[in-house]
């Protein structure tokens, strides 16, 4: 296919590409780049084209996978807005409160170092959603930041640096699910343990995440950082001219009126989901690993094989339709919502994501073209004879970074690299589980830069700072990160 198309296999995701950095519309520049994938396999006639791409919309409902994956993202917005609206999320925030009172008063300077760590730790620990990892801990922590003179540029880029970070290395949540599905479409025979190998190559995400406590710890500041920390130890947790955003506008669902804001409320749902995940992945695979390893395999080698073997969409929709299911049960047991009440809110939560299961439907589509025209392999040919295969994972790293920077979305990012990276990778010969971690790695670094991303403005939102401050005072510190990965993998590369 590669040999007769030639250069026109590129044409779909570079204009995806180009068209998602000019317009910063990522569903309509994949939208665009799918069709004109289609045109192009259907000889040039746009009429065969249009037809062809919805045939091709409507066959990644063909994938069992790929449905559950896009059911599991819009459902996750169910469980956001119970924890929400049941007092779980303000519980959560209040139970830490009062623990953070004993540090406030201390003179000594380990206060402001407790209450910063404490506050990178809980961007960790709400690792099953990047949007509510910085809205937690920016909402949480920014009355104590004030009190401790401690700049609303540092909260903000605390809760930025601990969300997608974390969310990607503890893959039990839609980012897990996504990959897998990402990798699986790539053929990849167990998606979960790739995933989990490659991990270990994701050396921006582990830099981003270990660089706040170094931070934090050795009290070395620089850049437009120093200047916010020192004008909020002088009383001022915010510039002259900033324009932060009222807290009210944070959260778009309230706690319901009347009812005890408990933690218990949130942290049940989250748990019963993670905890569910590992199971059903072992349950899915547990005949797969039975087959592969024999009736005489250990126990210990039965589980990890049968949670590398097990089915990722699956686990996870399970594990999320559960946790709602458990939700319901113990928030009507206190009498917080109704049957009909909790109906409503899943509907609720479910519309609110179905931009976000709109986007993995056309990352789905565009993957299947990518293999349909065959654009990694081309692309692998092209630069088979001026690059080195060691050079692989760096040039995907930096081509990702430049995208997810300019589009202001990891995912986005994911769903045309992937598709390039992996064939690439695989006919010259280069490091597969490399060159995906560049890929993801590369996606959360510009994003993580973006001032256009989603995450970067929550923080911002959160954090009540000024948007261009926080992309400001952020960046140096994303940007050594970013530095410290891209030598890694070009190191690495060409040993």
């Amino acid at each position: 296919m590669s040999e007769t198309l030639g250069f026109l296999t590129l044409l779909p995701p570079v204009i995806a590409i180009v068209l998602a950095i000019l317009t910063r519309q990522v569903f309509i520049s994949l939208i665009v780049g799918i069709f004109l994938g289609y045109v192009i396999l259907a000889g040039g006639n746009p009429w065969l084209g249009f037809l062809d791409t919805l045939q091709g919309l409507v066959d990644v409902f063909a994938d069992a996978g790929n449905t559950r994956t896009i059911m599991f993202c819009a459902l996750v917005g169910a469980l956001i807005v119970f924890m929400q609206r049941s007092g779980g999320v303000n519980g959560f925030i209040e139970s830490i409160d009062r623990r953070l009172r004993a540090y406030e008063n201390r003179k000594d300077g380990s206060s402001r170092i407790v209450v910063q760590l404490l506050a990178w730790f809980t961007g960790v620990l709400v690792f099953v959603e990047s949007s509510i990892s910085v809205l937690t801990v920016g909402t949480l922590y920014r009355p104590i930041f004030d009190k401790l003179g401690l700049s609303r540029e540092k909260l903000a880029y605390i809760a930025d640096s601990s969300s997608a970070p974390s969310s990607i290395l503890i893959p039990f949540n839609g980012w897990g699910a996504f990959i897998m599905t990402l990798l699986a479409a790539e053929g990849f025979a167990n998606p979960f343990g790739t995933m989990l190998r490659a991990l270990a190559y994701n050396f921006y995400a582990f830099a981003a995440l270990a660089l706040v406590p170094i931070v934090v710890l050795t009290g070395i500041e620089w850049g437009p950082m120093k200047h916010a920390e020192r004008r909020a130890r002088a009383g001022k947790v915010l510039n002259d001219n900033a324009q932060p955003v009222v807290d009210e506008s944070l959260t778009s669902v309230e706690a319901k009126e009347g009812i005890e804001h408990r933690a218990f409320n949130m942290v049940v749902p989250i748990v019963v989901m993670v905890v569910c995940m590992p199971f059903m992945l072992a349950y899915t695979g547990w005949a797969d690993a039975r087959t592969l390893l024999g009736e005489g395999a250990g126990a210990g080698a039965m589980l990890f094989q049968s949670i590398g073997s097990g089915s990722g969409s699956t686990a996870v929709l399970t594990s999320v339709t559960i946790s709602i299911l458990v939700s319901m049960a113990i928030y009507k047991a206190q009498g917080i919502f109704g049957i009909r009440e909790s109906v409503d809110l899943v509907l609720k939560g479910i519309a609110g994501l179905i931009p976000l299961a709109l986007l993995m439907l056309l990352a789905f589509a565009i993957g299947a073209l990518c293999k349909k025209l065959e654009t990694g392999i081309y692309v692998s040919e092209l630069a088979r004879g001026w690059l080195s295969p060691g050079l692989v994972p760096f040039l995907v790293f930096v081509v990702t970074c430049f995208i997810a920077f300019s589009t202001g979305t990891s995912w986005g990012t994911f769903a045309i690299m992937i598709p390039i990276a992996v064939p690439m990778a695989q006919e010259m010969d280069a490091n597969v589980l490399m060159a995906i971690a560049a890929v993801l790695g590369g996606g959360v670094f510009g994003d993580h830069c973006s001032p256009i991303s989603d995450t970067t403005i929550l923080s911002s939102l959160a954090s009540a700072t000024d948007h261009i401050d926080h992309v400001k005072t952020q960046l140096p510190y994303a940007g050594l990160a970013g530095g410290i990965a891209a030598s890694l993998y070009l190191i690495l590369g060409l040993m």
